[in-house]
């Protein structure tokens, strides 16, 4: 890090409102401590500045009340022993009682070493307290600090609904002090580095100190929107849908100009945080993942990326993990899901066997129609095979005109039936894959119309799409989250 290191109040005083910061903590309690670590603790103190590696206490955030803890580095490298683990329990408790969003912000080499295994057991009580806390439907946001390893990187700098990291940060489970004493040779360079992290899915973003402030908010104002009591929003007038021949269908969702979920969130959203990842070492670009609202109506929002799927990086068994990741997030915060098919089907390959792609579908399509927040799923263009189907499965089911649903591409299915490929068309007529067809068989609610073709009007079909989404997200989070039942009966 070139950077000077910030203290804890430092941080404090960056993020949070000037004057806001409250403390909630009380003196540590030093009984039964040799003479020989309480004099270590003793100078720890005098050189930090606080009494111990954690303080606790909340704060206003443009005007938003929260909780936070922080780490102290400066005390004894903000290592976690009894005294700072209760500290850690009570302030997570007492911003789950006081229903109060949690900020953490970790900066520690771990578990205190002159405490030994009854401070390295505290990782069990910390981890409870913050499933509580998630638990109770309360967002847990953290900010990995220079540096955070060890017993704190693997329970509560781990466990955050968002999570993001400071530049340049060393962050890793095994400090690499410990690694070259053991083994005689120094840590590879370059793992153990924020931006390492956010590359292979593990964190959301890498955010400097002085843009935290920014980002944490407008993740609040997503996780903390209103589900009740949202201003009616107008319906939607549906048009008349002409009966577009299937196989023209087809032919104009696959136009590379039409409209992916960037652009729908672009003109469509009144809000974004983009997400990263499935938090466990994958992250795939055929897959988007972001907190959202349209209109006053937020979501948890997993879009099929067009643009990040290629043929030598179709859409993988990790995009699917990073989708149960996003219906994890939406369960635990009370949010709708909105699910976007847009695939031209999902990675055939050895990596895909192996990562066990057949089981993710199943689990994808066994979590979404069990979900316990309510479900909204958008048709946008192609639907290829199981990797769009792990997507489907919801209460509401909208679809743009054109898009398409189909065990294999329309060509794949000619050269099972007919050994060629010239009867796709044919094939895909007799499927009934179109949303008009699906329509009719009560598989999709809704079509939005094509004026005539997304891809000659990408902003205004964007908007479109984006106000029946806001008018059936409200209606979702009145309604709450549908049956098992209800969600299955569409396909009787």
């Amino acid at each position: 890090m070139s950077t000077r290191r910030l203290s804890a109040h430092e941080l404090i005083d960056l993020v949070l409102d000037a004057g806001s910061w409250r403390s909630w903590d009380t003196p540590p309690d030093r009984h039964g401590i040799s003479t020989e670590y309480a004099a270590e603790l003793a100078a720890a103190e005098e050189k930090s500045g606080v009494d111990e590696s954690v303080i606790s206490g909340e704060g206003l955030m443009h005007g938003r009340r929260v909780a936070v803890v922080a780490s102290e580095f400066r005390f004894l490298a903000g290592s976690i022993g009894r005294d700072a683990a209760d500290r850690l329990v009570q302030g997570i408790e007492r911003a789950t009682r006081e229903r109060l969003p949690l900020l953490a912000a970790a900066a520690s080499g771990g578990t205190r070493m002159q405490e030994g295994t009854p401070a390295f057991v505290q990782m069990v009580r910390i981890s409870a307290a913050v499933a509580q806390h998630k638990e109770a439907g309360l967002p847990y946001l953290v900010y990995l600090r220079h540096p955070t390893t060890g017993g704190v990187m693997a329970s509560w700098g781990s466990l955050g609904h968002v999570t993001v990291a400071e530049p340049g940060a060393l962050t890793g489970f095994l400090g690499p002090r410990v690694y070259e004493a053991l083994y005689d040779r120094p840590f590879p360079e370059g793992v153990q580095t924020s931006e390492n992290l956010y590359a292979h899915g593990i964190i959301d973003a890498v955010v400097p100190p002085e843009e935290i402030a920014s980002i944490l908010d407008r993740a609040l104002t997503i996780l903390e929107a209103p589900r009740h009591g949202i201003a009616a929003v107008p319906e939607v007038e549906d048009v008349p849908i002409p009966d577009v021949e299937t196989w023209e269908a087809v032919t104009r969702s696959r136009d590379p100009e039409r409209p992916g979920v960037r652009r729908l969130l672009r003109y469509a959203a009144s809000d974004v945080v983009p997400l990263n990842g499935t938090g466990q070492g994958e992250a795939d670009p055929g897959l988007l993942i972001a907190l959202a609202r349209f209109g006053e109506a937020p979501c948890v929002f997993l879009g099929q990326d067009r643009r990040g799927q290629t043929v030598a990086h179709p859409m993988g068994p990790g995009a699917l993990r990073e989708a149960r990741r996003g219906m994890r997030l939406a369960a635990e915060l009370g949010l709708p899901l909105v699910t976007v098919i847009d695939t031209q089907g999902a990675a055939l390959s050895v990596d895909a066997e192996e990562g066990g792609l057949a089981g993710e579908i199943a689990r994808c399509l066994a979590d979404l129609v069990t979900l316990r927040a309510p479900t909204l799923c958008l048709m946008l263009g192609e639907g290829n095979g199981g990797g769009a189907l792990a997507f489907l499965p919801a209460d509401r089911v909208v679809a743009a005109q054109h898009a398409w649903l189909s065990p294999l591409p329309p060509e794949g299915a000619s050269a099972i039936v007919h050994r060629d490929l010239d009867h796709a068309p044919d094939m895909a007529r007799a499927q009934q894959v179109r949303a008009l067809d699906l329509h009719a068989r009560g598989v999709v609610d809704r079509i939005v119309s094509e004026r005539p073709d997304a891809a000659v009007e990408p902003e205004e079909f964007c908007r479109r799409v984006g106000a029946v989404l806001e008018h059936e997200l409200a209606a979702l989070l009145d309604a709450g989250p549908g049956s098992v039942e209800a969600r299955s009966a569409r396909y009787l």
